[in-house]
């Protein structure tokens, strides 16, 4: 936690990971900001059980993006929350996972150090680490995987490209977020890289919810698999998928 301030009626700011959908699985401390927020900045992915955590006379701000289209610039959202803290408030920034991990709450706090404001991190259960283990799929496993990689499947136009030399292991498990659009892309590269087409992935939709569906089979077959799988969804490569079966345990129920 920083212990700069600007004033004495500077506000504070806590970046919060809601988890990957299942209320839940949200932390305790979690919780309980949620409950003391004066003002709530929370993004698309974050339940509705959730939300109404939050005091009656909270302040709820939207912010929320999806694929393709940001409702608010990342720019704004920062500024957001700094004019919201220096109006002396308990800001909570809501996002859904965690926001260390592909959540640009790293960039957010950043910008909250410049400009003197006070703020905190509550970790949230990954999309990754959660969504695999509604699906009954070890990230790692003894037999199967002895390493695990998170990769963003969104390239920003100036980032650097994936090494995918490093990614194409046979005893590796790699999770690829927000990567449906990229999923052929992902499958030629992996491929073209020394992985072989018959590696098996998974896709996993809505991972943690009640509408969560997963898809199986080999990385040849991913971007038809990518077709008719929605967003939110994560792609999972390794041998650890093929435990899907013997390991599922949670069974969602739609409605």
């Amino acid at each position: 936690m920083t212990t700069h301030q600007t004033s004495l009626n500077t506000g504070f700011v806590s970046l919060v990971g809601a988890g990957p959908g299942d209320p839940d699985l949200l932390t305790v401390k979690g919780y309980r900001v949620i409950q003391s927020a004066d003002v709530v900045v929370f993004d698309r992915l974050v339940s509705k059980e959730i939300l109404a955590l939050a005091k009656p006379d909270a302040e709820m701000i939207y912010v929320g993006k999806k694929l393709d289209y940001h409702c608010v610039p990342q720019e704004q959202i920062n500024q957001i929350l700094v004019e919201q803290a220096q109006l002396g408030r308990k800001v909570v920034r809501l996002k859904g996972g965690d926001s260390f991990i592909f959540g640009r709450g790293g960039e957010e706090l950043e910008t909250l150090a410049d400009n003197g404001i006070r703020f905190e991190v509550v970790p949230g259960i990954t999309a990754a680490a959660g969504a695999t283990a509604y699906a009954g799929i070890p990230l790692t496993h003894r037999d199967y995987a002895q390493s695990v990689q998170f990769i963003t499947g969104h390239i920003q136009k100036d980032g650097r490209e994936i090494e995918w030399g490093s990614l194409a292991q046979t005893n590796n498990t790699l999770v690829f977020y927000m990567g449906l659009k990229q999923s052929g892309r992902i499958t030629d590269k992996l491929i073209s890289h020394g992985l072989d087409e018959n590696t098996p992935c998974a896709i996993i939709e809505n991972g943690t919810r009640r509408e969560q569906r997963v898809f199986q089979g080999a990385l040849s077959g991913l971007p038809q698999m990518a077709i008719e799988a929605k967003s939110p969804a994560l792609i999972v490569v390794g041998s650890v998928t093929d435990l899907h079966q013997k390991l599922d345990w949670f069974t969602p129920k739609n409605v």
